[in-house]
């Protein structure tokens, strides 16, 4: 150590720094394992002897020279120990520390080190010198000692634990074997069972027959109040609970929440609520000497793994003990029973000997006397029946078989007596109903049920049909066995011919006020078109034309005109018949854009007031059609008030709930936005608001109004899925309140063009206009010359289809929905389509019927150009349809594995598809409610968590019947087929699918991919 000098601490880099020394000092560190250090706190210089490189495991020529780097061989948990134990000196003073160094063989050795720091001689920093040296001998000899200590103590505890348990055994088998009450005896082996095992509580399910030989189950517990299992209804034979009231031995389980057993039963799948937590479960069957189950011991522990194999087998003896100790206390209670059974039965022989003869005379004159009133019972029921003539009452045997006939039947269905019975009763029923089994059925409901009732067809013996009105009782004896059926039929022919008359009349009255109120105002405004013509007729013949009197009779013309086409609309709206192109509305903003029209509208007399709700949901409504409503009742209002006041609009949230919904018409219960438009004015008396919605009724003067305002609002709304309701009061006014469903996307609001002149075309865009009606065929291939396009003509749609071959450059077809020659424009657009995929298509109709418009909707890959139209709409709907850019297709993939889901996205977005997804089939139906612009096609799983693929696959075609569909499935090409042989535009991907044959698929349907 002589050489711990500044020199030798200051050797040159890349050396090692080792303490000089003697070979004699170099002896006797490695002989005695202890080595010498130097740390310097202020430089980090690490000084060392050999034996210190040797201690770590480390070469004493290569070992590195920072401290640090040999931290890197301590065991992980032990290198902050070092750490810390440097840190400590400092200010301590001293410094020790016991670590694990890992060895090259991976084995841990145990080392300690020690030391003093003390101020250098020359620097005056602070300076660590110490010692490592070895300590694993010491470890392992400690942790010998410790084994042996903790073995010492178990084996001390187990013989102490022992001795309890034989105490606790031996007290409880004297308890029990001198005890004859039952219920204290199971309360004895209950506490007894909680202390040996451990348990936090115990209980005792057991039979006891009571004294009218009736068994049900008590229980007793231990360690917990009787209130705590009050509620609750006894075990039941689950999983869990069957070994043990079986008899089939004892369950243990270290966690019963985690057993396969646990939680198979309804109704709670488990433990009910507010059950005492249980983890740790122990039950044994008590069986008797001859084997029978006469209870069950069970014990509980809210903390796992509490009861072990002995706690099982001290347990089972326990249970011996208690079934020997229950089976001689149920011997004296029987023996206790019988004896006190034979004296009572003893006493009551004693008293029917001396009573015997008095009550057999006492008996045989009741008999008699009940024997005379069932006779006469009987007789009046009988003529009660024979005299019933209107109704055929007769009874059936169990099998259907008739066994009785009143004069009632035989008028009804034409058979006597003689030739009926015996027969069955399913000869009065027609062809169809016995080859349906209507009469076996019938028989099976009543035996099930009681009574069957039904209203249907009837065959009498000559053949003719009747319509009848049936019951069918079940009749039972005593021992609720069925002994038969009384069955009553009743001739309801008539009554159901005066119904059907009266409902025709009714639908003839409501017919002819229709069409009368449809001719009236038609008349009025074709008097005002043909008036008009012809004044411009006689006009254009003269010399000298009148250009002021020509506009002025084009101008009434065209006016009459279009109160026809308004007129119109509002029936269409009332049948909700006119299609609607619903949108995310914010009703709150399109009522203050209208406010001020109104005010402008109504006049200065009426004042019109805004009532909006803040965060107002948005609506699902078509905007226009809205405005429509809106306008119309405004008008309405206004006529109430012809002394003016106040007409107020107001807008709410509201959530109608099944109650409400169930008390009204067609309406589903849910999220609802609400317009409400309120007036101060004369109100309706009850029978004007039953009829406010009927078309064409009204209480204005002849000629000032149609009578379609209110019925407009009516076919508009429950057209949109909606609900209207009027609520008013005579002198008080009306409120009429309009309930739209809410819109759940994020839509963003329609932003307002402004005007822009009429569209043109070029020549070199050529449209095939498609027409039966040849005076609208002129008119509208002559609108879209003028217009500058080129027109191709054709009257039906197979001479469209040859047109189109023809001409290659036929950009768009413009083709009417109701065309002859057996098929209708939308069939055209698909053969179209067939041979030219990227053809584009225009509509045009008066009545869009189901061809394209689904629920009130138009589909979504359809433009629609309602008829009458002016030149001006036309230009602009077929210029949008020619420059509308060719997007991408989307498509939704209703998946719930969410890896397919994502690998289908990928597939399909490769390819330039826009995807949507969706998890469920309920997920799959509202968004394709919600996505703006609908779907080109759906990819569909079978295997969906809600509903099976092809339930969903209907569901959706239903509402959407040209919708192309992907069906996703590992069932078989053939099996797919049958389930949708009558579909079209299906196709199949087998899973597990590759990206090649899902972009297959959708290309089999029409898809770009």
């Amino acid at each position: 150590m002589a050489s711990m000098s500044d020199k030798k601490r200051k050797n040159k880099p890349g050396q090692a720094k080792v303490f000089a020394s003697n070979e004699t000092l170099r002896r006797a560190e490695a002989a005695s394992g202890i080595g010498a250090f130097e740390f310097d706190f202020t430089s980090k210089d690490w000084v060392w002897t050999p034996q210190v490189a040797v201690l770590f495991g480390l070469n004493p020529q290569s070992a590195p020279s920072q401290f640090n780097e040999w931290l890197l061989g301590v065991f992980p948990d032990d290198a902050l120990k070092i750490s810390s134990a440097l840190e400590t000196s400092k200010s301590s003073g001293n410094f020790y520390v016991e670590f694990r160094i890992k060895q090259a063989d991976g084995r841990l050795h145990w080392l300690a080190g020690k030391g003093q720091v003390d101020p250098d001689t020359d620097s005056g920093a602070k300076v660590l010198r110490g010692t490592y040296y070895d300590i694993n001998e010491r470890k392992q000899l400690e942790a010998r000692l410790l084994s042996v200590n903790e073995t010492l103590e178990a084996r001390v505890a187990e013989l102490r634990e022992e001795a309890h348990t034989l105490e606790v055994l031996n007290r409880t088998g004297i308890a029990i074997g001198a005890e004859l009450d039952l219920e204290r005896l199971v309360q004895i082996v209950t506490d007894a069972g909680v202390e040996l095992s451990g348990a936090q509580f115990g209980a005792f399910f057991y039979n006891v027959i009571r004294d009218d030989g009736e068994a049900y189950t008590l229980h007793t517990l231990s360690g917990a109040p009787r209130e705590a299992f009050a509620k609750f209804p006894m075990p039941r034979n689950t999983q869990i609970f069957e070994p043990t009231f079986r008899g089939t031995g004892p369950v243990r389980s270290p966690d019963i929440l985690a057993d396969p057993r646990y939680g198979k039963m309804e109704p709670y799948k488990g433990m009910p609520p507010g059950h005492l937590p249980v983890r740790s479960y122990l039950a044994l069957p008590v069986l008797s000497r001859s084997g029978e189950v006469v209870g069950g011991l069970f014990f509980g522990h809210p903390q796992p793994g509490m009861f072990s194999a002995r706690s099982e087998r001290i347990l089972i003896g326990l249970a011996a003990q208690a079934a020997v100790a229950i089976d001689n206390a149920r011997l004296y209670q029987t023996s206790v029973r019988e004896v006190a059974a034979r004296r009572d039965a003893e006493e009551k022989l004693q008293e029917l000997n001396r009573n015997l003869e008095q009550r057999v005379s006492q008996r045989a004159g009741e008999l008699a006397a009940s024997g005379i009133k069932l006779e006469e019972s009987e007789r009046r029921f009988r003529i009660l029946v024979e005299g019933v003539t209107d109704y055929a009452i007769y009874m059936l045997d169990p099998t259907g078989t008739v066994v009785n006939w009143n004069p009632g039947a035989q008028r009804i269905k034409g058979y006597e007596r003689e030739e009926i019975i015996g027969q069955h009763f399913s000869r009065f029923y027609t062809e169809e109903d016995r080859g349906n089994r209507v009469p076996y059925k019938a028989i099976e409901t009543a035996a099930r049920t009681g009574k069957y009732e039904a209203e249907g067809w009837r065959v009498r013996k000559d053949g003719t049909q009747f319509w009848a009105s049936i019951v069918i009782n079940a009749i039972r004896n005593s021992a609720g066995e069925i002994i038969g059926f009384a069955k009553v039929t009743r001739d309801l022919t008539e009554r159901r011919a005066t119904e059907a008359r009266m409902q025709q009349s009714q639908k003839m009255e409501g017919i002819g006020q229709l069409t009368g109120g449809v001719a009236h105002d038609f008349n009025n405004l074709l008097t005002i078109i043909i008036g008009n013509l012809e004044a411009l007729q006689r006009n254009l013949t003269e010399d000298g034309l009148d250009i002021t009197r020509l506009k002025r009779s084009a101008d009434n013309a065209m006016r009459g005109a279009r109160r026809a086409e308004s007129l119109t609309q509002r029936l269409l709206a009332f049948s909700r018949q006119q299609p609607l192109e619903p949108k995310s509305v914010d009703v709150g903003r399109l009522v203050t854009a209208m406010s001020d029209l109104m005010r402008r509208t109504l006049g200065e007399q009426i004042a019109v007031e805004t009532v909006l709700t803040g965060g107002l949901w948005r609506a699902h409504a078509d905007p226009n059609q809205l405005e429509v409503a809106i306008v119309n009742l405004a008008v309405n209002a206004r006529d109430a008030m012809p002394r003016g006041g106040k007409l107020t609009l107001e807008t709410a949230n509201v959530h109608l709930d099944e109650r409400y919904a169930a008390e009204q018409a067609e309406v589903l219960p849910g999220q609802y936005v609400m317009l409400a438009v309120t007036d101060n004015g004369v109100g309706m008396p009850s029978e004007v608001k039953a009829k406010a919605f009927d078309p064409f009724f009204t209480t204005k003067d002849i000629g000032q109004g149609t009578g379609l305002g209110l019925s407009q609002v009516y076919g508009f709304v429950k057209q949109s899925r909606g609900h209207v309701k009027i609520y008013s009061e005579v002198g008080e006014g009306t409120t009429v309140k309009i309930y739209l469903p809410r819109h759940h996307s994020n839509a963003t609001d329609i932003v307002e063009e402004s005007v822009q002149p009429v569209a043109r075309g070029r020549k070199s865009e050529t449209i095939l206009v498609v027409e039966d009606d040849e005076d609208v065929r002129n008119y509208s291939s002559e609108s879209l010359r003028e217009l500058g396009y080129t027109v191709v003509e054709a009257r039906n749609a197979r001479t469209a289809l040859q047109m189109l071959d023809r001409h290659p450059e036929v950009a768009v077809i413009f083709t009417d929905i109701g065309l002859p020659g057996g098929m209708n424009g939308r069939q055209l657009c698909e053969e179209a389509r067939k041979l030219r995929p990227t053809l584009k298509v225009l509509f045009t109709s008066g009545y869009a019927r189901n061809a394209i418009v689904h629920e009130g909707r138009l589909d979504p890959d359809v433009e629609l150009l309602t008829k009458p139209f002016t030149q001006a709409a036309l230009g602009e709907k077929v210029r949008d349809i020619i420059d509308a850019k060719s997007t991408p297709a989307r498509v939704l993939v209703v998946e719930d594995e969410t890896l397919i889901q994502m690998l289908a996205t990928e597939y399909l977005e490769d390819c330039g598809i826009k995807v949507d997804t969706a998890g469920s089939a309920a997920e799959a139906l509202n968004k394709l409610r919600l996505i703006p612009g609908g779907v080109d096609a759906l990819v569909v799983d079978m295997g969906l968590p809600d509903r099976k693929g092809d339930v969903l696959v209907r569901e959706v075609r239903s509402i959407y019947p040209t919708l192309p569909i992907v069906i996703a499935s590992g069932q078989g090409r053939q099996e797919l087929r049958k389930l949708f042989k009558q579909m079209a535009s299906i196709t199949f991907v087998k899973k597990p699918y590759s990206s090649e044959e899902l972009k297959t698929a959708m290309r089999a349907i029409g898809i770009r991919c």
